[in-house]
């Protein structure tokens, strides 16, 4: 073999080499509020109101589901390899929780030990009832559903 064609095979075994090694970074991911520990620190329950909390932190990411006494700053970090899943790493929820007038009764922040971990069995829902196959779903309800303007069908015990 000469010179020549051994350096480019080693060229080409690195330059393989690097590629694959490029597919197997880990991707940082960041979605919702970004908290500031020092803003956070600044919203003091008796002392500030909505128009207070909403100059200091801005819009909540979510507001109470039945009345506007609650806002939620929720901020998550994801990390994953090339092709999988993504997978949280840290979450942080700021809670601030007003009374009728709109005065701050409360501050809490949590992480990601609130976080509760679903794992769904074999990808399926269970569900109660027969299973069908796929040509009993296509073709089942033929002949089980009368022609419009028909009536009732000879064993329909309904008294239509």
């Amino acid at each position: 073999m000469s010179w020549f064609a051994r350096r480019i095979g080693i060229g080409a075994a690195v330059i393989a080499v690097a590629v694959t090694a490029s597919g197997c970074t880990r991707i940082v991911g960041r979605q919702g509020y970004l908290i500031d520990p020092t803003l956070s620190a600044t919203v003091r329950p008796g002392v500030d109101n909505r128009d207070s909390v909403q100059r200091v932190l801005g819009r909540p990411s979510f507001t109470g589901q039945f009345e506007n006494q609650d806002w939620y700053y929720i901020g998550i970090e994801t990390r994953q390899l090339a092709f999988g899943k993504p997978r949280a790493i840290d979450q942080n929820v700021l809670h601030v929780s007003f009374d009728a007038d709109g005065d701050v009764t409360a501050v809490e922040q949590t992480g990601i030990e609130q976080v509760a971990l679903i794992d769904p069995m074999k990808d399926k829902t269970p569900t109660l009832g027969r299973e069908r196959g796929f040509f009993a779903e296509l073709f089942g309800n033929i002949g089980r559903v009368g022609a419009p303007g028909q009536g009732p069908l000879p064993n329909d015990n309904t008294g239509r």
